[in-house]
């Protein structure tokens, strides 16, 4: 990426700022989709080697090439290189805008759609991909290619559920609070594909799932709601996670209803471990949230900083969780604790944001501006966050930076920072500062990223 993208305002003013936004390259680069496919894949002639499983092409038939997410277009552009002209046929569904070449081959047809909330464009793809793998035969491959934005993109109701029931629901999980896990498991219980059931609409033709992890820990049957692998969840659960977090009055009630219906067994599960149907899956992680900064860890040492990873599996209120970032670096700067200078602590994972007010913003940009008051006049500190996929929430920005000279440049604009916080509102406070990162999309999504520094 062009490294001009990964600077802000208060970076190009700063000697430093060159260099860290080297080391956000760095982490970026080590989960590019086309290198993470194609480093997962051995081909010698016929015989293909994946996560230690022989395939050989001289005893299949047919291959299909099916899948969803925002790293799309470059994964399905690998496994094309990959297989050549082997590949007979598939559909692949990315998020709008991600679809740089529709046109790459004959066999796949790359169909965009709308992310995050759900349109009947990924409707129509995925009853295309539901089609396709219902004709499937025991000597067929089908490579299932899996990333970020995968469950939204990648859609089905159920009957008695429509796609505008699936939207609205969407919409209250997303301002709730709830996890992605927990979105997930109401998402699975509602759709034809997600919780295993591509695996089961692929048997018994051999499947391997290739996934870019943009889920904290990364659990296969959370990743895209876990398509290709068993489900642990219920329905049970489901209707939980709507009493925990008080929804239940706020979507349509044919939804509760088929969560009512398959609580009382009236409807089918979910395919659960133990089940033939994936004793012939193959799922495999091809890049990840530690992917990534474990390799910002490398860049920060090559580029002399004292340089540790803090956690991968960082999750919670995002205001909150940038008071905590914002201990941390007072910590650092005070006592040269727990690394002293120069350095740079690297933290991953994904936090969440319950909205209260109207304004416009994501969960980075909401981290970083939680932390402004707390850091205001400590000199030579920065806390950046970024989303790896280029987009935080509704906005074109993928974080924010903030340093110890944020909060008197904010008085300037007469921007108090609680009173944005208050109404959500972390964009429209970073962007007179001109301190949004705003790097254009990545076509990848492993979570997010955020750098503590001391220069």
């Amino acid at each position: 990426m062009d490294l001009s993208r990964l600077m802000t305002r208060s970076m190009r003013s700063k000697p430093w700022g060159i260099i860290v936004a080297r080391i956000m390259n760095a982490a970026l680069e080590a989960v590019d989709p086309r290198s993470a496919v194609l480093n997962s894949m051995k081909r010698m002639d016929d015989i293909i080697e994946v996560n230690r499983d022989i395939y050989d092409l001289k005893n299949i038939n047919r291959v299909f090439l099916v899948g969803a997410g925002k790293a799309g277009q470059p994964m399905t552009s690998a496994v094309q290189k990959f297989l050549g002209t082997r590949l007979t046929d598939g559909y692949v569904i990315v998020k709008e805008g991600y679809a740089y070449n529709k046109d790459a081959a004959d066999q796949v047809e790359i169909i965009e759609a709308s992310h995050p909330i759900p349109d009947s464009r990924g409707v129509t793809g995925t009853e295309k991909i539901i089609q396709l793998l219902e004709n499937t035969r025991q000597d067929d491959l089908v490579i299932c290619l899996i990333s970020g934005g995968g469950s939204a993109l990648m859609i089905s109701p159920v009957r008695g559920v429509t796609l505008q029931d699936l939207q609205r629901l969407t919409e209250v999980l997303l301002a709730s609070g709830a996890t992605i896990n927990e979105i997930n498991v109401l998402r699975k219980h509602l759709d034809r594909v997600k919780g295993g059931q591509i695996a089961r609409y692929a048997s018994p033709a051999k499947l391997i799932c290739l996934i870019l992890s943009d889920v904290v820990g990364d659990p296969l049957d959370v990743i895209a709601s876990g398509p290709t692998v068993p489900d642990l969840s219920t329905f049970n659960d489901a209707l939980f996670i709507l009493e925990r977090y008080q929804i239940s009055d706020q979507i349509p009630l044919s939804i509760i209803d088929r969560l009512n219906l398959g609580r009382d067994g009236k409807v089918g599960e979910t395919p659960k471990p133990g089940e033939p149907i994936f004793s012939r899956v193959n799922n495999l992680i091809v890049g990840s949230n530690r992917t990534a900064t474990h390799a910002a860890l490398q860049q920060a040492q090559l580029e002399g900083f004292n340089a540790s990873v803090l956690s991968n599996y960082i999750q919670g209120e995002a205001s909150q969780v940038g008071k905590v970032f914002a201990a941390i670096l007072h910590q650092m700067a005070d006592a040269d604790q727990p690394l002293p200078r120069p350095a740079c602590v690297v933290v991953g994972g994904e936090t969440t944001v319950t909205k209260q007010g109207d304004g416009l913003g994501g969960r980075n940009q909401e981290i970083a501006l939680s932390a402004v008051r707390d850091l205001a006049g400590l000199n030579n500190v920065a806390l950046i966050t970024l989303a790896t996929d280029g987009g935080d929430g509704p906005t074109e920005a993928a974080g924010a930076v903030v340093t110890g000279e944020t909060y008197q440049r904010a008085q300037v604009h007469n921007m108090d920072p609680h009173t944005f916080l208050a109404s959500n509102n972390a964009y429209n406070f970073f962007k007179p500062l001109d301190d949004l990162l705003i790097t254009g999309p990545t076509l990848t999504n492993v979570n997010d990223i955020v750098f503590l520094l001391t220069i």
